[in-house]
């Protein structure tokens, strides 16, 4: 039976947040810029729930800025190429997937990006989905760039909100925080709306949340495989969607060093600095089925694996990896999902770094 093999980019293929890292680039205070805007996406997509408002749509709220400061189309294909970082065993992971099943990369990052790293990986760009747009198409007076310019430095001396875990409404946030996401919303959605660059906003729509089901939903129109043979595997709350729609259709989730809302809507959490775990879950599930890829899951071990007949090039790279690196493995239950999402943000943040792991 064909199977689908559907994977997040930044997080289980690559170690980038390429968003953060060019607006760190091009952008002065632009790390704490993207952190302000991003923890402000958070609270408008999972706290607040706006209607029209997606997870992911920090890629389409930072483009003014990164226009003000003279960003270029090749400026960023440029940079996202020069600072590429790969999951290690990423390019094996890929080629072994689309050995066994139809493969697919559904990410929020920008087109410059996905280019960047399928031209590394041997990928085809036309088996992505990402976040399509051309910043050079827009025009932009010196007026606008001062009065753009003039805004990073006022978000960027904000606080950082604070989501609190229980948090439903606005109400629930400090007077602080309250007082930041009042201000946040006059700029995005009245002063930069209202100037040219504002039509960004109306023509940019990133690949998160519902998108990326719509991703998922449109592959399986196109390839005629089911929901239920579709693996996906992601890590942050752009995902969230995605996986809802294919745990509802019995397909496989997987985290893959992910955040809350990644392990919390995952079949099998992975923890890991290598890629090589999750070709061999995808190896189990496209040759055997959920099952026993949930059973091997539970309870990982060479042994198992080798019963399972999983490919055995693979068991020679995870033997290889596991000689001096540690990694789990882990189905994700109701007794232990608090446990996982703890140790895999953890985990997360040692391997992407203190900034880039914190991010939704």
């Amino acid at each position: 039976m064909r199977k689908a093999f559907i994977s997040d980019c930044e997080g289980p293929i690559s170690k980038n947040d390429n968003a953060y890292e060019i607006t760190s680039r091009f952008v002065p205070e632009g790390s704490r810029l993207y952190a302000i805007i991003s923890k402000y996406d958070d609270v408008l997509a999972d706290v607040l729930k706006r209607p029209g408002y997606e997870a992911g749509y920090t890629l389409k709220l930072i483009l003014p800025f990164l226009k003000a400061y003279c960003a270029t189309d090749l400026k960023m294909q440029e940079y996202s190429a020069a600072k590429l970082m790969l999951i290690p065993d990423a390019k094996n992971t890929l080629q072994h997937a689309r050995s066994i099943a139809q493969a697919f990369v559904v990410s929020t990052s920008y087109e410059h990006y996905i280019k960047a790293l399928c031209q590394a990986l041997d990928f085809p760009y036309a088996n992505t989905y990402c976040t399509r747009v051309s910043i050079d198409k827009y025009h932009m007076t010196e007026q606008e760039k001062n009065q753009l310019r003039k805004l990073t430095a006022e978000i960027a001396q904000m606080h950082v909100v604070e989501v609190r875990s229980n948090a439903k409404s606005v109400q629930d946030f400090s007077d602080v925080d309250r007082k930041t996401i009042r201000r946040l919303d006059e700029i995005f959605w009245h002063e930069i709306t209202n100037l040219e660059a504002g039509r960004i906003y109306s023509e940019v729509d990133p690949m998160g949340g519902c998108k990326k089901a719509e991703a998922i939903e449109d592959i399986v129109e196109k390839t005629g495989i089911g929901l239920s043979d579709v693996m996906y595997v992601g890590d942050s709350i752009t995902d969230e969607e995605a996986f809802k729609l294919v745990r509802r259709g019995d397909g496989l989730t997987v985290s893959f060093n992910g955040n809350q809302y990644a392990v919390r809507n995952a079949d099998i959490a992975v923890m890991s600095e290598n890629s090589v775990p999750t070709a061999i879950i995808a190896d189990i599930f496209c040759r055997s089925g959920k099952q026993l890829a949930l059973r091997l899951a539970g309870d990982w071990n060479i042994e198992a694996l080798k019963k399972s007949r999983v490919d055995p090039d693979l068991l020679k790279r995870l033997l290889r990896f596991q000689v001096d690196k540690s990694y789990m493995v882990e189905t994700v239950k109701d007794e232990n999902v608090e446990e996982l999402v703890k140790k895999s943000t953890e985990f997360r943040r040692e391997v992407r770094g203190e900034a880039v792991g914190s991010l939704g």
